[in-house]
C-alpha cells in the first residue's frame, strides 16, 4: 500500500512487465545517486532502488529491514514519489522469505542453483543415462514433452527429443521442483499478510548455458503450477564477470537472446532478466531490442565500487587500506564468484608508490576508459568487487569508509549518477 503522507515516498510496489531496472546498495548511501541518475535518464525505466541478496546481507552485516530503511529514507530526502519496486533478492530456503517478506519487498528472486546439476552437458550418453534414471521421480513433466517441436517466432525450432528431455531432468528437474516449492511459500506468506508480490527465478548462475529447450520447459512448469512470474534470469552463452563487460561473442549472444526473449513471449509473458548487469554496456541495446523493452537488468557491485572511487579521490589513504585489504582477502572471497582476475594481474599499493591516480586507475578503471583493442581485464576491480564483504566487515575500514561517504554525499552522488546515466543510456538506445 503506497504512503498517503506527502512527504513520505510511496511503499514499493510489484512493476509487472514494464522494463525495470535493479540498483543495488551494499553499504545503505547510494539511494541519492541512483535517483539523480533515474531523473536524468530513468524515463519509461521503473526502478528498484531497495535491493539486497541474503549473501550480501550476510556479508555487509545488514538486515532486510535495514536494507529497506535506507532506500526509503533516502527516497523521502530525495522527493521521490513516483513508483518503484523492492528486490530480496537470490532467495534459497523458506527462511529467507520469512526473514524478507516482513520488511516490505515485493518482488522475491528466486535461486534454486544449488539444486542444478552443474556437470549435466559434460555427461556423455551412457552416464546421461544413469543419471537420468536417479532423478526420474523429481521429473513429472517428461510425458508432457516428448515428441514435442515448437517453432519459434525467430524461426529457430526446439525439439523435445529423448536426450533432450534426459538432459534437462538431469540438470534442471530438482532445481524446478525446489523453485515452485519456494513460489509457494512466498504466495502463502503474502497471501496472508495481505500483500502483493511477484516472483523472478534466476537459473544463471550456473557454468553451462540455459538451451532453449530448458529455458522452456522450466518457464512453462512455473507458470503451469502457479508460479507468479514476472521475469526469468537464464544462464545465456559467454561470461558474465563481476565488475566488466560482456566477455564474450557478441553476435552469438545477440542471437540467442533473440530465442530467448522469443520463448519469454511465446511462455509468458514474463521479462527476460540480466543478472550480473554491472557495466555490461555493450549488450543492453540487444537486450533491450530482443525484448522488445521487456526487461529486467540487476546491478549491485557497480555502486560499491563508485564508493571506492569516492575514497580514492577523497582518501586516498584509506583507499590504499581497502585494496591492501581486498587482496589479501580475494584468494577466499571469490569462491563464490565467476571471476578470472588473479591477484599477479595488477600490482599492490606499495608498488604503485604515492601517486593516488595511479592507484585508482590500476583498480578502477572503467570500460570506457580503455583503449580499444587493449584487452585490458580489469582486475583491480573484480579484486575490490568480491571482496567488499571483508572490507565493509572490517571494524575500522567499514566504519571509515561509510564515514567517508557521508562527508562527501555530493561526490559520490555525483559519480552514480553519472555512472548509471551511461547505463540506462544504452537500455533506451
Amino acid at each position: 500500500m503506497a504512503s498517503s503522507h506527502p512527504l513520505l515516498p510511496p511503499a514499493p510496489v510489484t512493476l509487472g512487465l514494464a522494463p525495470s531496472f535493479g540498483f543495488g546498495d551494499r553499504i545503505g548511501l547510494a539511494t541519492p545517486g541512483h535517483v539523480a541518475a533515474m531523473r536524468r535518464r530513468g524515463s519509461g525505466i521503473q526502478p528498484i532502488f531497495a535491493q539486497q541478496s541474503i549473501r550480501e546481507m550476510t556479508r555487509t552485516g545488514r538486515t532486510p529491514a535495514q536494507v529497506m530503511a535506507d532506500a526509503l529514507a533516502a527516497l523521502a530526502a530525495a522527493g521521490w514519489h513516483s513508483p518503484h519496486g523492492a528486490d530480496a533478492d537470490h532467495l534459497k530456503r523458506a527462511a529467507d522469505v520469512d526473514a524478507t517478506a516482513p520488511a516490505g519487498f515485493t518482488l522475491f528472486t528466486i535461486d534454486p542453483s544449488e539444486h542444478v546439476d552443474q556437470q549435466a552437458d559434460s555427461y556423455d550418453a551412457s552416464r546421461l543415462y544413469e543419471r537420468f534414471l536417479e532423478e526420474r521421480g523429481t521429473v513429472p513433466w517428461l510425458d508432457a514433452y516428448r515428441g514435442r517441436e515448437v517453432r519459434l517466432s525467430t524461426g529457430s525450432t526446439i525439439a523435445f527429443d529423448e536426450p533432450t528431455l534426459q538432459r534437462a531432468a538431469v540438470k534442471y528437474g530438482r532445481a524446478i521442483e525446489a523453485a515452485i516449492a519456494l513460489a509457494d511459500h512466498v504466495r502463502q506468506r503474502q497471501s496472508a499478510a495481505g500483500a502483493d508480490y511477484e516472483i523472478e527465478l534466476s537459473v544463471d548462475e550456473t557454468e553451462q548455458p540455459t538451451t532453449l529447450a530448458e529455458h522452456w520447459i522450466v518457464a512453462e512448469q512455473c507458470l503451469e503450477r502457479g508460479v507468479k512470474l514476472v521475469a526469468l534470469a537464464t544462464r545465456l552463452p559467454g561470461a558474465f564477470e563481476k565488475g566488466v563487460d560482456y566477455l564474450g561473442d557478441l553476435p552469438a549472444l545477440e542471437r540467442s537472446l533473440a530465442d530467448h526473449a522469443a520463448i519469454a513471449r511465446q511462455v509468458g509473458p514474463y521479462k527476460l532478466s540480466l543478472h550480473s548487469g554491472s557495466d555490461k554496456l555493450s549488450i543492453y541495446r540487444p537486450l533491450a531490442r530482443a525484448t522488445e523493452g521487456r526487461f529486467h537488468v540487476k546491478t549491485a557491485g557497480t555502486s560499491y565500487l563508485e564508493a571506492l572511487r569516492v575514497a580514492a579521490r577523497c582518501e586516498p589513504e584509506l583507499f590504499a587500506d581497502v585494496v591492501r585489504c581486498a587482496r589479501g582477502r580475494y584468494e577466499r572471497d571469490r569462491a563464490t564468484y565467476h571471476v578470472h582476475a588473479e591477484l599477479a594481474a595488477v600490482p599492490d599499493a606499495a608498488a604503485l608508490g604515492d601517486d593516488p591516480h595511479r592507484l585508482e586507475q590500476t583498480y578502477l578503471e572503467r570500460w570506457s576508459d580503455v583503449p580499444a583493442g587493449r584487452g585490458f581485464t580489469a582486475a583491480g576491480r573484480q579484486i575490490l568487487h568480491c571482496t567488499f564483504g571483508s572490507v565493509l566487515s572490517d571494524s575500522r575500514l567499514g566504519d571509515a569508509l561509510r564515514q567517508c561517504l557521508r562527508q562527501h554525499a555530493d561526490a559520490y552522488r555525483e559519480l552514480l549518477a553519472d555512472h548509471f546515466e551511461r547505463h540506462l543510456n544504452a537500455l533506451q538506445g
